[in-house]
């Protein structure tokens, strides 16, 4: 079968609507010299202020007139950044040295960078319903959109767009902000939990664990974890591999972070960018759902993948408004692979979760906290020509009466992606009602070229209007939009 024989097949209908990679959507980092890149060296940052320090105060105005004409429009409150990066540097410039504001605003600029946050692809959406749908017109839905940008060195982070699904199911996007804001970061409360189930698979569990959280409670705050941790350190003379436990439970509190953004900076101005060591390359294909809990309290959460350079694991988001966040580490036997995707709500009274814990089919989890995921149940397995490979999902089940709807990526000969969808019980998600014979959505001719080939791959589609909405990466490089009758789906799913 050709590509276009391939696309007349599909069951689902692609639409004229395609984003691209903004490349002029820019952030600002710090920039040290001698440690750029993810090859740390020696760095250069005293020879660099000493040469500042040593221009003349016309030299300094110059410069600093030259950075602020090209790139004042470019970024927020980019004297304060400067000044904040410069601050980084106070400890090289000697006790009692005054120097002047432009100097100072120079040194800070000299120790910016720039980095393009959509420099190589855009790709990976998932799409929920709007958390505020005042002034939406009748019949549409407001929706906000997570996008994986990829920029240099393959580092990655999380942006949004945000849209409309008029009342025939069509999608509109709308133009992202010019500019892009990474939010601030903060201290959250910590799991005991977590700590627990993640030191029992490094092997830390028993009577070193009990010495710390057993006084602290199921949450508990950074500075109280670092007292207990102090307590201990008074003790290791009679407790073995105490130093190496205090480490382990260091780099697990460091996981977990808040993320607030000004009320006037704009959902698609937003980017949740790599804020710990252990996703210091990349924030990955996040997994928005919107789930109801049992008392009808409605709060978005988003599975995520972070990458350290050398050590994949998964986060979990939470956040009520897309403007405050938190992220936790999720942790587990089932947690420990990409792809881990929440259902919308609890099932038999727990959270439920689909899993790739074999790293190439799709099972079922439960869970009583949703960062806690142990022991999987396989619900499908490879079986047709095109996922011989292996399987996954893309994004959340979605409720329908007739079961969970999920839709799935296969993966299959020269590595190429593709989108099926199967049915799941309501009550016994482990339970596969249906799937589909063919792809819902395969790579067409013009769809198999990009950043990485030959890929279809969604985080998330939804159900407006009785029409399945998918939003899909091409080649890890662009996102496109299909759209399917839910009827039409579930009818072929039962076939």
């Amino acid at each position: 079968m050709t590509a276009t024989e391939a696309m007349k097949a599909d069951l689902a209908e692609r639409i004229a609507l395609r984003l691209t990679a903004d490349r002029s959507r820019v952030v600002t980092r710090l920039f040290v010299p001698g440690q750029e890149g993810f090859e740390q060296g020696d760095s250069r940052a005293g020879a660099v202020v000493a040469r500042v320090l040593a221009l003349s105060e016309d030299e300094v105005l110059r410069s600093l007139d030259d950075v602020i004409t090209r790139f004042n429009g470019r970024h927020r409150n980019l004297g304060g950044t400067f000044r904040r990066h410069a601050r980084e540097l106070a400890d090289r410039l000697g006790p009692g040295t005054k120097i002047s504001d432009a100097r100072m605003l120079l040194l800070g600029a000299t120790f910016t960078a720039e980095y393009s946050i959509e420099g190589a692809a855009l790709c990976n959406p998932s799409i929920v319903a709007y958390p505020d749908q005042a002034g939406t017109a009748e019949g549409s839905l407001r929706i906000v959109m997570s996008v994986r940008g990829v920029g240099e060195g393959h580092r990655s982070s999380i942006g949004f767009r945000t849209g409309v699904i008029d009342a025939s199911g069509l999608p509109q996007i709308d133009p992202p902000s010019a500019l892009a804001t990474v939010g601030a970061t903060s201290s959250t409360l910590l799991d005991a939990a977590v700590f627990r189930n993640e030191l029992g698979r490094l092997g830390v569990a028993g009577e070193l664990a009990d010495f710390i959280f057993d006084s602290l409670g199921e949450r508990f705050s950074r500075i109280d974890l670092e007292s207990r941790l102090t307590v201990l350190q008074t003790h290791l003379s009679t407790r073995g591999h105490a130093l190496k436990t205090i480490s382990d439970v260091r780099a697990i509190a460091d996981r977990s972070y808040a993320v607030e953004f000004p009320c006037r900076v704009p959902i698609s101005e937003r980017i949740l960018w790599p804020a710990t060591e252990a996703e210091s390359v990349a924030v990955e294909d996040a997994r928005f759902v919107r789930f109801i809990d049992d008392d009808g309290a409605a709060t978005f959460y988003a599975t995520y993948t972070a990458y350290s350079g050398t050590h994949v694991s998964q986060q979990l988001l939470k956040t009520a408004d897309f403007r405050s966040f938190t992220s936790t580490p999720m942790v587990g036997r089932a947690a420990a692979n990409k792809g881990l995707a929440l259902f919308p709500r609890r099932i038999n009274g727990r959270y439920a979760a689909l899993s790739r814990a074999d790293r190439e089919s799709n099972s079922i989890v439960y869970s009583d906290q949703p960062f806690v995921w142990t022991d999987a149940y396989v619900c499908q397995r490879s079986a047709a020509p095109w996922e011989v490979l292996q399987l996954g999902n893309c994004g959340s089940p979605i409720e329908t009466d007739a079961g969970w709807l999920v839709l799935t990526h296969a993966v299959g000969p020269m590595r190429t992606y593709r989108i099926g969808a199967v049915m799941l019980d309501l009550d016994d998600p482990t339970k596969v009602l249906g799937r589909l014979r063919e792809p819902l959505l395969s790579p067409t001719v013009d769809e198999q070229n990009g950043y990485v080939p030959n890929v279809l791959y969604s985080c998330g589609a939804l159900v407006h209007a009785d029409t399945l909405v998918l939003p899909y990466g091409i080649g890890d490089a662009e996102i496109g939009f299909a759209t399917v009758s839910v009827p039409e789906l579930i009818s072929a799913l039962a076939e």
